[in-house]
């Protein structure tokens, strides 16, 4: 639960900052978004999952 809220987080920060400097449009971030939610109930959902939980693995284990 927490490494999907922290995604999202990340997530929202990211398209706030492409909306902010890099001059994404709202209606291009709200597609994005309504995207993800369509596709989140789609039979891929569970693999992309697998790779964001794979991919947090990853880089939880880099050491500095």
């Amino acid at each position: 639960m927490i490494l999907n809220i922290s995604g999202v987080l990340l997530l929202g920060t990211i398209v706030f900052l492409f909306c902010r400097k890099d001059g994404l449009k709202g209606r291009h971030a709200m597609t994005c978004g309504l995207f993800g939610f369509y596709l989140s109930s789609t039979a891929i959902a569970p693999s992309i999952k697998a790779g964001g939980a794979s991919l947090a693995g990853l880089l939880g284990g880099i050491n500095f």
